[in-house]
């Protein structure tokens, strides 16, 4: 398969732009993404990876999904590569827009959304949306219309997360004291830190309080959040977005005990390395983040892009994989959106030791690539 440059555009306005170029007030959003299709054969079902914040098709999943024969589309959102400002809300309508041009202008019958990775709660929110739209505006209240979203046949949530905010809210470092100083920490809560009292395998009640000091920090961020967004209202400048650092937010004790919701993962490792130097490099999750977006992507209160809520209002067919070697996706998530799916046909399966990005397990790829296929084979989209 020849991969297909792809070109969508479509008009918008807004009071402001949230990213470069020609669009918000503007009056244009335009996408790009990658078409993997088999010249000379016409498909009816067409795969469908997005990501809210990057692109897809370098990653292992959807070369080899096509290679196997299946037609995809590797979709980027106009925040690819770039979630400082990102907006879940329009992040579903690029990904309709996609959709849309997949159905009217090329000619596909079926749609199956994969999600991966982050793109696993983007595409239930999409469903969920396009089941029975009920979202009107963003969580910081600026309008949005979701209503014209055309909904997917079936929905593949491989390697993925609950969601954005859910994921921070576990992976937060809650030893911050100071959000302006992120040196100045609590050491009983330090876990990095060879000099923190408490060290694995850590106690039950060590874990209790380490979570709920992670959602104390987590919704005292997104409070100072808020009153900021009022302050700028307020001051009626012109002023309407601001963006800021939230500094160590890979920091979870599942990372250093594997005692912990144990599967196959490496102990004392994550997705981006060591979680020492993880939790305060400068592509962490959250790091840096506009007003509005942190509402809608990243709070655990407020973000409408929540996985099993979402889940609890899709009615297709629903395939949901855990790689149980995953150093980034922690364990339960995938056995969590399949048993909140309203689907009545929803399956789940484990992939044995496939890490998050299958590196270095080509056997494994093969696996989940054959466990998709013929999952879409059995539910008649070949």
């Amino acid at each position: 398969m020849t991969p297909e440059w792809v070109h969508i555009q479509y008009a918008e306005t807004s009071q402001f732009r949230e990213v470069y170029g020609f669009a918000g007030s503007q009056g244009m959003v335009n996408l790009e993404g990658i078409r993997f299709a088999t010249q000379g054969k016409r498909s009816k079902t067409l795969a469908v990876f997005m990501h809210p914040a990057t692109t897809l098709q370098l990653l292992p999943v959807p070369p080899a999904l096509a290679k196997a024969g299946v037609d995809v589309l590797c979709a980027g959102s106009r925040f690819m590569k770039n979630d400082t400002p990102l907006i879940m809300e329009k992040v579903a309508l690029d990904l309709g827009a996609y959709i849309r041009h997949a159905k009217e202008k090329w000619g596909y019958e079926k749609i199956v959304l994969c999600g991966w990775s982050g793109g696993g709660s983007l595409s239930l929110f999409y469903q969920a949306q396009a089941q029975k739209p009920f979202v009107k505006q963003t969580p910081a209240g600026d309008p949005v219309d979701l209503s014209g979203l055309i909904p997917a046949d079936a929905l593949i949530f491989q390697a993925a997360h609950l969601s954005r905010a859910r994921v921070l809210a576990e992976w937060i470092d809650p030893s911050v004291i100071d959000e302006a100083d992120p040196d100045t920490r609590d050491l009983e809560l330090d876990i990095y830190n060879p000099k923190c009292p408490n060290q694995p395998p850590y106690s039950e009640d060590f874990v209790r309080e380490f979570r709920s000091a992670q959602l104390r920090r987590l919704r005292s961020r997104t409070a100072w959040v808020k009153e900021t967004l009022e302050k700028l209202k307020k001051l009626n400048t012109g002023e309407l977005e601001r963006g800021f650092v939230t500094y160590r937010t890979l920091c979870d004790v599942r990372f250093m005990d594997p005692a912990i919701e144990p599967n196959d993962r490496k102990p004392r490792w994550t997705f981006l390395g060591a979680p020492e130097t993880a939790n305060t490099g400068p592509v962490g999750i959250a790091r840096f983040s506009t007003l509005r977006a942190w509402l809608s992507q990243w709070s655990l209160d407020d973000s409408n892009a929540d996985g099993p809520k979402c889940a609890r209002s899709i009615s297709v067919p629903l395939l949901a994989i855990e790689n149980s070697a995953d150093d980034a996706v922690p364990q339960p998530h995938a056995r969590i959106i399949h048993d909140a799916a309203a689907s009545s046909d929803k399956t789940f399966k484990v992939i044995k030791g496939a890490t998050h990005y299958y590196q270095g397990q080509p056997e494994l790829l093969k696996q989940a690539v054959d466990l998709c296929v013929g999952w879409m084979d059995k539910q008649r989209l070949l």
